[in-house]
């Protein structure tokens, strides 16, 4: 028996050591964690079980049958984040670069059938050179099996994706169609096709950073949600990320006690709109003063900086951030900022985290490139993800709620529970002098007249009251007590049931 536990140590030892000593310092040569030590940092000590440690492929061709690493470039297995089980892969590039082959599949699809069945978070740290080319259509093939579990983990079991350096061609489909992906700046990349293809085809010249890299990604594409500096901090984050995120659909999101008192009233938002209507202010000041002390995980702070969207807690229960940012184009809603905000609406929706939104919208960006980009198309996609919405729904207008912008935005006809508004409130079909200037065009000629018709339509309906009177508007509150009457409405929320009619799936306009 000590001959057999000896053995099987030394097993172990060999899987442990990945790709030898050489590659290993290569690895950490450019500021990269082996996939071991990934794993070390994300999981609870000494909690991690991994899973198919002796695992080898089956390749004979090209000599692959004399290069055998257990393991086959990737560590699977589960552990506890925080206290509660996750399931994580991690690719090795220090083992044939990480590349995905039949068998490393085969570990990664073992791990996402048993996630769905205990109902865990998959987390995937990717860090491959792509499908396996020796192994040829079969590698393929097991890219493919591993999508397909993608798609159907979607809307089960939360699914995050932390690039963590290469990730090119087809593999960039599978953290494609996870619910959100962290990169590292520097390190980390992804594309279809590569600089030298680029080059080929388009004759455009491009470096992998300037392609895929984490800045492209989380500035210009918005593939990506966050960058972090290095490997430690992606990892870091990524456990308190995990913290506001429930184990699957059927699970409730996890809940943290808090020492911020649920009346606490904050005075300085009453001082928060300026009296000037076109003058901007920082919804973040708004989202951090109202939420458990002040913590405010953003998503995509980079991209489609016109929205804001992420997770906070109320009275410790988790909840989803949207809010229109006045700081930038005016707030208006454009292709990108629909597309950031339906996804995260539409995640919320799949894993009952209530939704709060925070409006302060004049309307959709106007222009030629907006309307040849489909607009119309993109912006329905809000529309639809806040329509189709069954958990919690909390509004709180502050300033301008114009035109669609105000239907589009959680509002009370898109079945949304409680709605409030601040006294600055604005809710109308445009603004005053926009509206003027069409109803009494013929008065065009008289700056006087127009003035006065202005504040006559400002006072008649630039206000909340004329929503409020047709109970559009739940309330109008003072902007001091805005954290206490979120708290108490959602407390009040908190057992909501709502279906939507029988259907196999929608068919959102994508």
């Amino acid at each position: 028996m000590q001959d057999i536990l000896r053995q099987l140590e030394e097993k172990r030892e060999a899987a442990r050591q990945g790709g030898g000593e050489r590659r290993v310092a290569a690895q950490h040569a450019k500021g990269k964690l082996t996939a071991r030590e990934r794993l070390e940092l994300l999981f609870d000590p000494s909690s991690f079980e991994e899973w198919d440690m002796f695992v080898e492929h089956r390749s004979s061709d090209f000599g692959m049958e004399e290069q055998k690493i257990p393991g086959d470039g990737v560590v699977t297995g589960h552990g506890l984040v925080n206290g509660r089980t996750v399931f994580a892969f991690s690719q090795d590039f220090t083992v044939f670069g990480g590349s995905l082959s039949e068998a490393h599949a085969e570990k990664i699809c073992k791990i996402m059938d048993q996630a769905m069945k205990v109902g865990a978070p998959v987390i995937g740290l990717n860090d491959s050179g792509g499908a396996r080319i020796q192994e040829g259509v079969a590698s393929l093939a097991a890219y493919a099996e591993v999508f397909q579990r993608n798609v159907l983990a979607s809307g089960v079991v939360p699914q995050v994706s932390v690039v963590m350096g290469p990730c090119a061609g087809g593999a960039v489909y599978s953290p494609a169609m996870t619910d959100f992906i962290f990169m590292v700046k520097d390190s980390s990349y992804m594309f279809v096709t590569g600089p030298d293809v680029v080059k080929t085809v388009t004759q455009e010249t491009v470096t992998q950073e300037e392609l895929g890299g984490a800045i492209t990604h989380t500035t210009r594409s918005g593939v990506a949600d966050l960058a972090f500096e290095n490997d430690v901090e992606a990892l870091l984050q990524l456990r308190r990320f995990m913290d506001f995120l429930p184990s699957s659909n059927r699970a409730k999101p996890p809940v943290r006690p808090t020492s911020d008192p649920v009346t606490r009233a904050e005075p300085a938002l009453d001082t928060l709109i300026p009296a000037n209507a076109n003058r901007p202010y920082d919804m973040h000041e708004l989202i951090t003063k109202v939420v458990d002390e002040g913590d405010f995980f953003e998503l995509s702070p980079t991209w489609a900086k016109n929205i804001l969207v992420g997770f906070a807690r109320l009275d410790g229960h988790p909840v989803g951030i949207v809010a229109n940012q006045p700081m930038v184009l005016a707030g208006c809603l454009d292709i990108d900022s629909a597309r950031k905000a339906a996804r995260f609406v539409r995640f919320c929706d799949c894993f009952a985290i209530p939704i709060v939104t925070f409006v302060d919208v004049p309307g959709f960006l106007p222009g030629t490139q907006q309307e040849y980009g489909a607009i119309i198309k993109h912006g329905a996609k809000l529309l639809f993800a806040f329509a189709e919405a069954t958990v919690p729904k909390v509004t709180v207008i502050t300033r301008k709620a114009y035109g669609g912008a105000y239907d589009v935005m959680s509002s009370k006809h898109l079945r949304g529970d409680v709605n409030y508004a601040w006294p600055s409130a604005e809710i109308a079909v445009m603004g005053p002098k926009g509206a003027v200037e069409i109803i009494f065009r013929g008065d065009a000629g008289d700056p006087a007249k127009i003035e006065a018709r202005t504040e006559e339509y400002r006072q008649k309906f630039a206000n909340p009251f004329v929503a409020g009177s047709r109970g559009y508007i739940d309330d109008v509150i003072a902007p001091r007590d805005t954290r206490a009457r979120l708290c108490r409405s959602l407390a009040m929320l908190r057992d909501k049931q709502l279906a939507n009619p029988w259907k196999k799936h929608d068919n959102i306009p994508l």
